[in-house]
């Protein structure tokens, strides 16, 4: 079969929904499909960073091909990223399915417009955020609002499926009152990261770190709840005179606010921003060496990064949000807590900060019973079903 996967990035573009059309695209090719990614040439959307210009338009990487698009965008608030030929590029190549990533994006739109003129059937994965978890201010958010009301509604109705990650990602799409065709709920999988590099402790040693930290991966974006971990963490760092934060992850728009809050509390020299650390074997060791690992997010709609600290053996504390409650058992995997509530985090990562046998034991229980759940290949699966279930009908 011939399939189209869409997305507004790719690798080497970092981002959970990056990885994962990279992670389905190179194994369908290996089943036999002839697989097409068509993305932008974006590096990074906030802020806008292209790639760089010596990256092909057209590459073929591990028996698929990479088609890049030229992409612009509106100014501030208004910032959407608009494909240039998208359109023209989907007639002349005719593929004989399409699979778009991300609600409200431009080439979800476009794809569903040469879904109904061309009668190819479309695959929407979702990849949810709700209004209130999306960057940017007021205006931004009525922007979001008017394309759930108005527009949204043709887009969806146009897929032949819509895949979710979730049960509460589905009851989310749902609260818009647009009518949504079948809903595949279809978690993701986890790829497993390279053995960490030799020697005790190369993370910390690499960074200077001499006593224990705990770590956050992940965009540094204002949907992360990067401020109140810093509230939670000021009552962590006066508790243990040698703990530290590390924050690993390219700036998403908030890496200012990070340092402002920082300076307000004090912590400078307690929190760490390593930016993206494009060594995996480096950060498989940082997942390894932490005390604990936390995610502190608005929002959700799966959270991958969690299984990537559970399969090293680190106990995780994450908000009760979004997909995270369907895969990491409370008190069993880690600890779950409210979103954006400091004082509820800190409580959580001071109950397990001096306390070594229960974070061993949450972390094993993750490494041993979630993580071997999430499988791309499982994923794969249920795709290949699903899409020739589409292209029958």
């Amino acid at each position: 079969m011939e399939i189209a996967q869409l997305s507004t990035r790719f690798p080497p573009g970092p981002g959970g929904v990056e990885r994962h059309v990279y992670e389905v695209a190179k194994r369908l090719a290996k089943r036999g499909h002839k697989v097409t990614v068509y993305t932008s040439d974006l590096y990074r959307e906030i802020p806008w960073q292209k790639l760089d210009p010596s990256i092909p338009r057209t590459l073929g990487v591990e028996g698929f091909t990479v088609k890049r698009l030229p992409v612009w965008t509106l100014p501030g608030e208004l910032h959407y990223p608009f494909f240039r030929g998208l359109d023209k590029v989907l007639k002349e190549d005719a593929p004989e399915l399409l699979h778009a990533h991300t609600y409200g994006t431009n080439h979800a739109s476009v794809a569903a417009r040469h879904a109904r003129s061309s009668r190819v059937p479309l695959v929407l994965s979702a990849h949810y955020h709700p209004i209130w978890s999306i960057y940017g201010g007021w205006v931004r958010h009525r922007l979001r609002g008017f394309y759930d009301r108005a527009l949204a509604g043709r887009v969806v109705r146009s897929a032949a499926r819509v895949i979710v990650q979730s049960q509460e990602e589905e009851r989310l799409m749902r609260v818009n009152h647009f009518q949504i065709p079948k809903v595949e709920r279809i978690p993701p999988g986890y790829s497993a990261l390279p053995d960490p590099p030799p020697g005790e402790h190369p993370f910390a040693t690499r960074l200077g770190i001499s006593g224990p930290f705990a770590l956050f991966v992940g965009r540094l974006a204002s949907n992360k709840g990067l401020l109140p971990l810093i509230d939670a963490f000021e009552n962590v760092a006066r508790h243990d005179p040698t703990a530290e934060l590390v924050l690993v992850g390219e700036d998403g728009g908030m890496r200012a606010a990070v340092y402002a809050r920082l300076k307000e509390r004090g912590l400078e020299n307690r929190v760490r921003l390593t930016g993206y650390l494009e060594d995996e074997a480096l950060l498989a060791s940082a997942f390894r060496e932490a005390r604990l690992f936390v995610l502190p997010s608005e929002y959700e709609a799966f959270g991958l990064v969690l299984l990537e600290a559970l399969a090293q053996g680190t106990p995780v504390i994450a908000s009760r949000v979004g997909g995270i409650p369907e895969f990491v058992p409370d008190k069993e995997a880690g600890l779950l807590v409210p979103p954006l509530d400091a004082v509820a985090l800190s409580r959580a990562m001071l109950e397990l900060w001096d306390d070594p046998a229960r974070r061993t034991a949450l972390g094993r229980y993750g490494r041993e019973h979630v993580v071997p759940m999430y499988t791309w290949e499982r994923l794969v699966d249920r795709l290949e079903a699903l899409y020739e279930e589409v292209a029958r009908r």
